[in-house]
Parts: C-alpha cells; sequence; structure tokens
C-alpha cells in the first residue's frame, strides 16, 4: 500500500510538470522540430516578453502575437488581418523553413514569406521583443519581427524613410478589438538633408515632429536632452537606443492616431501614458491654414482663438476666419516689392522688403536645405523674390521656403527661429493703424458717455410720468428705410443700457408693420403654438417671409428671457441654427421675427403617422448631423459658450431642404471664457429632455445638451416619443425601452420598417449605440459634442459599451401630463421658469 501511495504520487507530479511544460516553452528559442499551439507561449529570457496566442477585448477572434509585461500590452501581431476564429490555432515551421501561423485545417494563414531558406531554420525572442528567424547552421538572420512592425517602436527599431522603396512605418490597429491595419501610420520622411517623423491618416498628413537637430525633433516641445542617448537619426532612419535610459519605455501609435509614450509601473502593475503627441488642438497638421500660427497657450490665457495671421497678412476668407474654420489661411495686406517690381518691369529694390521674425516656432513644411551660414541664408532669401520665409540653425544648416507656409506652430521650449517675408511698409502701416484705433477707440468712448449721459437725464426727467417714454430710432440699418421705428425703452430699465445698444444694433420693427405682414394675425397665418405664445408667417412689403414669434402674457417667459433670446441669436452665424431678423417691443408686446421655415419643426414629421415618411433614413441621418454640428458651434466655436438648455424636436426648425435649424434660445445660458459649468436655483426646459443632474441638482454644463441630444436621436431614429409609454407593465421612458431592446439584442424592432433598409443595419446600430452613450446617467460618462461628431463620422471606429440611461422608468407623478403629450403632433413647452442672467 506504502509502495502504491508513492507511485500515485509521483504519476501525479509527473503529469503537473507535463502540464506546466505544454503550457509554456522553457527556453526563448523554438526549431523546426517544436511548434506552440493555443494556448502555449514562448517567452524572452527576461521574462518580460511573451509569444503566444491572444484575444483583444471586446473580440472572440484569436491572434498570434508578442506582448510586454501583460497580455493587455501587445506590441506586434503577425496574423493582423487573417484573424483566428477559434482556439485550434499552432505557430510551427514550414517544410521549407518559414515561420508560419496554421489553423485547424492545416491552412496557413501568416508567414514570414522568405525565400531561398533552409529546412534547418529556428526562431528566438530577445529581451527587446524583437522575434527573429536565423538558420540554425550558419547563424544567420532571415528575418525578424522589426523589419514588419505593428504598432509599437521598441528599443533597437527603426523607422525608415521609403525614398529606396524599403521604408519601415509603424501603422495603428483599427480600433482597441481589432489589430488589423488602421487608418494611422507614422514614418519618417528625408528630403535634402532635412527629415522629420510624419503621422499620417490614410494618405493625409495628420501630424508633424518638426525638422530633426542635434538629437532632437524641434518641433515637440516635451523633446528634451532626456531623448539625446535614446533617439538617433542617421541617413533618414530613426533608430530608438536603450543607452543611457533608466527606464525600458515603448511608443505606440493609437487607433485615433495618437503616438503615445508608454511606461511600466510595478507598483500598480499597469501600464501608464507618459506622453502623447497630441498635446493641443495645434498639433493638427495644418490646422491654421497657410500663413498663419497656431497658438494653443493664448487660447488657455485669454480665451483668443488658436489661429491667427502672421503680421502683415490678413485672412482669405474673413466670414471663414470668424466662424473659426481657418483651413482657408491667409495672405500678404501688402504686396511685396519684389512683387511689384516684377509686375512693372523694373529693378528689385531688397531694402524695401524685410524680415519678420519669430522665435520658438515649428517650422513650416516643405523646406528646401542649402549649406550656407546665417548672413548668407538671409540674402540668399532677400534676393529670390520667390523665397517667402527663411531659418537657420546650426545643427540643419539653412532652410528656405518658396511655397505657402504651412503648419507653424508656436512653442514655448524649443522651436527654431523664422524669419518671414513681409513689405517694409508693413510694419509703419501697423504702427500709423494703432494710432488710428487709438483714436477711434477714444472717440467712440467719449460718444458713448455722451449719448449714456444724455439718456440718463431724459430718463429722470421723465420717471415720474405716467406716460410711456418712446425713443426714435432711424432705420437706417440693412433695408435703407427713411421710416422712424418706435422703441419703448421703459421696460428695459433693469437690463440696463448695455442690452439697449446691443438690441439697437438690429433691425427693429414696429408692431403696426408686424399687424400688417400677418394679416393683423389671423389664425390662417398660425403656424403653431408653443409654451412661450403663437407662431405666425408674415411678408414684409419688399416680399420676404417671415414667421414671428408672439410672446404670450400668460408663458411665464419674461422680458429677461425675451432679451436674452435676442441678445444670444444675434451673435451667432451658423447654417444649423436658426436665423433671427428682427425684434419688436411695444408696450406689452414682445415679438422675435424669424427667417421662415416652410417645413415647420421637426416633431410634424418624425410623430406623424403619414409625413414621417418624407423623411427616409438617410435625411434622418443628415438632420442628426446637422443638429450635433449646430450643438458643438454653440459649446466651442461660437464668440459665446452657449448652452441650450431646451433642445428637443420641436425646436428644431427644417427649411425647404430639410436641413434642420436650432432655434428658441429663450432658456439658453451664457458662460464666460473660463466658465464650463454652473447651478441654477430654478429648473427651465421639458420634461423628458432633462439631464438628471440638471433636473434634480440644477447643474447645467455641455453635458446637460449632450443628454438632451441623446434623447432627440433616439427619437429621430425610432420615430417615438420620449414622453410616451413603451411597455406599460414597466412604465418605461423610451430611454428605458431602447436600453431594453438593447440588452435583449432585439434594437431592430424600435424601427419602423417603412424607412428600414438592410444595406443602413450597422449605421443604425451605431446611431442608437451613440444615443445610449449620450443619456448614460453620469455627465461625466457622456461624450462632448466633438467627440459625438466623430463618432458620427466614423473617426472613432469603436465604441465603448454605454451604461444604463438616466430616468429608465416614468413617474407616476407625470403620466397624466406624459400621456396628453404623447397625442399632440407639435409638442408644447412645459417649463419652469428661473431668471436668466446671460454673462
Amino acid at each position: 500500500m506504502g509502495f502504491s501511495s508513492h507511485a500515485n504520487l509521483f504519476f501525479v507530479l509527473f503529469m503537473l510538470c507535463f502540464y506546466v511544460l505544454d503550457v509554456g516553452i522553457a527556453t526563448d528559442t523554438i526549431t523546426s522540430s517544436q511548434s506552440i499551439k493555443d494556448p502555449e507561449t514562448l517567452s524572452s529570457k527576461d521574462g518580460n516578453f511573451t509569444l503566444g496566442f491572444f484575444t483583444p477585448p471586446n473580440s472572440t477572434n484569436h491572434y498570434v502575437g508578442i506582448w510586454w509585461k501583460s497580455q493587455s500590452i501587445v506590441v506586434w501581431v503577425a496574423n493582423r488581418d487573417q484573424p483566428l476564429n477559434d482556439s485550434s490555432g499552432i505557430v510551427t515551421f514550414s517544410e521549407d523553413g518559414n515561420l508560419v501561423v496554421m489553423n485547424g485545417q492545416n491552412q496557413v494563414i501568416w508567414s514570414t514569406s522568405v525565400s531561398n531558406t533552409s529546412s534547418n531554420t529556428s526562431a528566438q525572442l530577445s529581451d527587446v521583443g524583437k522575434l527573429e528567424l536565423t538558420e540554425t547552421t550558419t547563424g544567420k538572420s532571415l528575418w525578424d519581427s522589426f523589419q514588419q512592425p505593428s504598432d509599437t517602436f521598441l528599443p533597437e527599431m527603426k523607422i525608415s524613410s521609403n525614398k529606396t522603396g524599403s521604408g519601415v512605418k509603424l501603422t495603428s490597429w483599427k480600433n482597441p478589438s481589432n489589430p488589423s491595419v488602421g487608418s494611422f501610420s507614422v514614418g519618417v520622411v528625408e528630403r535634402v538633408k532635412i527629415v522629420e517623423a510624419f503621422i499620417w491618416n490614410e494618405t493625409r498628413p495628420y501630424w508633424r515632429s518638426g525638422p530633426w537637430s542635434s538629437g532632437v525633433f524641434t518641433g515637440v516641445e516635451q523633446m528634451n536632452s532626456a531623448y539625446l542617448n535614446s533617439f538617433s537619426v542617421l541617413d533618414g532612419v530613426l533608430y530608438y537606443n536603450l543607452d543611457g535610459l533608466s527606464e525600458f519605455l515603448i511608443y505606440v501609435l493609437n487607433s485615433q492616431g495618437q503616438f503615445e509614450e508608454k511606461r511600466w509601473d510595478d507598483e500598480e502593475k499597469e501600464i501608464q501614458v507618459s506622453w502623447t503627441s497630441k498635446q493641443s488642438d495645434c498639433d493638427a497638421y495644418g490646422v491654421c491654414g497657410s500663413f498663419a500660427i497656431c497658438d494653443a497657450h493664448s487660447q488657455g490665457t485669454n480665451g483668443s482663438p488658436i489661429c491667427s495671421c502672421l503680421k502683415g497678412f490678413e485672412p482669405r476668407s474673413k466670414e471663414e476666419w470668424d466662424a473659426q474654420n481657418w483651413t482657408s489661411g491667409c495672405f500678404w495686406s501688402t504686396p511685396l516689392q519684389c512683387e511689384r517690381a516684377k509686375e512693372q518691369n523694373t529693378s528689385i529694390d531688397t531694402n524695401e522688403d524685410k524680415f519678420l521674425e519669430l522665435q520658438m516656432v515649428k517650422v513650416p513644411d516643405f523646406s528646401e536645405w542649402s549649406n550656407a551660414d546665417p548672413d548668407t541664408c538671409r540674402s540668399q532669401c532677400l534676393e529670390n523674390c520667390s523665397c517667402v520665409a527663411y531659418s537657420h540653425d546650426d545643427g540643419i544648416g539653412c532652410m528656405s521656403w518658396t511655397e505657402n507656409l504651412l503648419d507653424i506652430q508656436q512653442l514655448s521650449d524649443r522651436g527654431l527661429p523664422l524669419y518671414v517675408r513681409v513689405a517694409y511698409s508693413t510694419e509703419l502701416e501697423h504702427e500709423e493703424g494703432k494710432k488710428t484705433t487709438i483714436i477711434i477707440i477714444v472717440t467712440v468712448i467719449i460718444g458713448i458717455m455722451i449719448t449714456v449721459t444724455c439718456a440718463c437725464v431724459m430718463w429722470r426727467r421723465n420717471s415720474c410720468h405716467p406716460a410711456k417714454i418712446w425713443y426714435s430710432i432711424k432705420s437706417a440699418m440693412k433695408r435703407g428705410k427713411k421710416d422712424f421705428i418706435r422703441f419703448n425703452v421703459e421696460p428695459l430699465e433693469q437690463t440696463g443700457h448695455k442690452v439697449f445698444e446691443e438690441l439697437k444694433e438690429l433691425l427693429l420693427f414696429d408692431f403696426e408693420r408686424l399687424a400688417t405682414a400677418t394679416n393683423n394675425f389671423h389664425e390662417s397665418n398660425k403656424l403653431g403654438q408653443g409654451g412661450f405664445g403663437p407662431v405666425y408667417k408674415g411678408k414684409l412689403q419688399d416680399g420676404q417671409e417671415i414667421a414671428v414669434k408672439r410672446l404670450s402674457r400668460a408663458s411665464g417667459q419674461g422680458l429677461e428671457e425675451f432679451m436674452n433670446e435676442v441678445v444670444v441669436i444675434s451673435k451667432l452665424q451658423h447654417r444649423n441654427l436658426v436665423r433671427l431678423l428682427g425684434c419688436c417691443t411695444e408696450g406689452d408686446e414682445k415679438m422675435l421675427l424669424y427667417e421662415y421655415m416652410p417645413n415647420k419643426s421637426l416633431d410634424v414629421f418624425i410623430f406623424d403617422p403619414t409625413k414621417h415618411k418624407v423623411l427616409d433614413w438617410g435625411k434622418r441621418c443628415s438632420i442628426i448631423e446637422g443638429i450635433a454640428r449646430g450643438l458643438l458651434y454653440l459649446h466651442r466655436d461660437s464668440r459665446l459658450k452657449i448652452i441650450h438648455r431646451d433642445l428637443k424636436a420641436s425646436n428644431i426648425l427644417l427649411d425647404e431642404k430639410l436641413n434642420p435649424k436650432i432655434s428658441d434660445f429663450g432658456m439658453a445660458r451664457i458662460f464666460g471664457g473660463t466658465e464650463d459649468h454652473a447651478n441654477t436655483n430654478r429648473i427651465v426646459g421639458t420634461y423628458g429632455y432633462m439631464s438628471p443632474e440638471y433636473a434634480m441638482q440644477g447643474l447645467v454644463s455641455e453635458k446637460s445638451d449632450v443628454f438632451s441630444f441623446g434623447v432627440l436621436l433616439l427619437e429621430i431614429v425610432t420615430g417615438r416619443r420620449n414622453s410616451s409609454f413603451y411597455d406599460d407593465e414597466r412604465s418605461l421612458t423610451l430611454l428605458g425601452f431602447v436600453w431594453t431592446q438593447w440588452n435583449q439584442g432585439n434594437i431592430l424592432s424600435l424601427i419602423d420598417s417603412e424607412i428600414y433598409d438592410p444595406n443602413d443595419h450597422e449605421d443604425i446600430l451605431r446611431l442608437i449605440h451613440i444615443g445610449l452613450l449620450c443619456v448614460q446617467e453620469l455627465a461625466l460618462e457622456r461624450p462632448t459634442m466633438a467627440t459625438v461628431i466623430s463618432m458620427l463620422n466614423s473617426d472613432v471606429a469603436f465604441l465603448p459599451p454605454p451604461s444604463q440611461p438616466a430616468f429608465v422608468r416614468v413617474q407616476n407623478v407625470l403620466n397624466s401630463e406624459s400621456s396628453k403629450e404623447s397625442q399632440r403632433v407639435c409638442s408644447v413647452n412645459i417649463i419652469s421658469i428661473t431668471d436668466i442672467h446671460g454673462r
């Protein structure tokens, strides 16, 4: 019995050792007589790198790859575009000595593809993560993984230019769940002694490092002397060495096109990002267009735009520039002397052109090189009429530009000096312009002070009189009319002269003119009814069609909200925002005049049993994107940061081409340049569209509008109201019903069969996914509108899973009101009014 027990124990230990040997190969090398089966692995000598089979998160596919420290840090993938769909894969050697990956049907799905090999080969995984195929007898290297990298830059690896046709580039994953080749790649470009690193989106430049000089890329601020011993450039090849490094670092090109430096934290046992190529919006290639400079630091300090024309230049398109679309760039405000001389066929006086000096900048792209000293470099550029700028650096030499200056960035550290050619008169004109500007400002200030003083005196003289005070303001604005328009300033006592002056900038209409245009507000001209009051169609004497929003006394929206909407909309210019034409305030009347929208509001279509078919799937996608772009303009791109607070289907108007325009800014909240959220004591808006933090705590931010947008998106996609009941036994809102169907994989049951097309299946699922991300209960989990637009355009390939939406169930106290609402074609505002202070 004793012998039998010992024998059994020995057998168990033997089988355990065999299992351990079966799962992991102890050495760092496999030979032609060995193989690696899923889930077996091969490890480097130091144990930091492992070769084996892995499955990415949120995926069922199997891949062969190399990972560092943890299987979550995959640094190289063999079968990137040929995944295995089960665990039957094997890494072995083919008869000709190539290393191959085979599936369960013995089909080769990946190979090192080396010709002229022998059958006697082996593969070794080194301590720097390189898998190398060698000929066993001679030790000759036949192939290594560093020649065909994935998305990770490892020590001893090199990235080379493709001037000889053999360039080595990194390519991103499609998304964190799919390691196949994505849209982004990083490589090196060499143009006659000038070497730069680029990230491309497909074939378009996405990011640029600036020229290499003295151990650093001059356009990367954070690249300091610590990099001197780890990076080097020789003959157009970028090397990464371990020499002088105190720790092991890797560089990864992620699926969003960001090049990241990563380090391993031994205490936390996780990877940490210590640097990324995208530090600000200025890192995007050519964001400001030609002859302009991008300065992210100015935006952070005083709220000014990141782009500005170089001194001596002005925007090519003032309208686009004011809308913060800078891609059209700038041009010389004063022609160069050499250009004028060339046109007049006269000799060139080089003293007439000067150089504008810029310090610490990432110099433009497309430079030309010469081996000239600084003085010669300057004189060569000045004498060449085609030369528009030059720069000199001891580590590079002389650089000059004869094309548009593109992708200039102001840096706070490092960078190079840049000298831009401008007309000599530019500086003189600038000084004279400053003097003229000062004179104008002083004159305007004195005029305003006199006007305000006179207005105050007149108000005080008449403040005891019961009769109303009327001013006559000549309506010379826009139309050149000779008539005078009466404007009642008595209700503006609380809002002050600032609002009064802003209101004067608009075209002011008197009551009689609007009554005539709407046939005395006849019922036949009534377009709709909202919580604010009725809206009428009208036609002015010149034939222009307008929509007149007449504020009712019972609306609860007072003069403050009215003025808020006037001031807000008057400062906004965007194709997806309704255009304000003017206003009227006489006695108790308060009216707003908008451009006429022949197709009324969005809810007239999506909730109507007959009209909903007009909006096919393509048009609905276009409407969703238009609303998103309008919101992004309000949140980020307009001169004012604005939270709408009442975004819903009835506040989206449609023009003759069914393009969406956001309207009704009476509840909008204006933020200062550095503000991003605020508290309010009372809540305004519409039930069903309010975010939970706003409805319950009065916290208002961009994410409040994102929540409303998510509700609106789901309404547009499904054609159902959020305020109606779905699955009555559980009293679910639309959000709750969509969430339930999403988790059950039955989402297509929500889509109207009359607009559903199987070809749009993926787009429908993606839109609903985005909608659920927008209505998540926690504001921090919701995306910004900039991210939403990227998601809509499929720029973000991988969407994170959504958490449960807010307000999944309908509260009983709202049951009766919500039931009534669901029966209407055009929704009505359900609001309580708070004091709104535009800032």
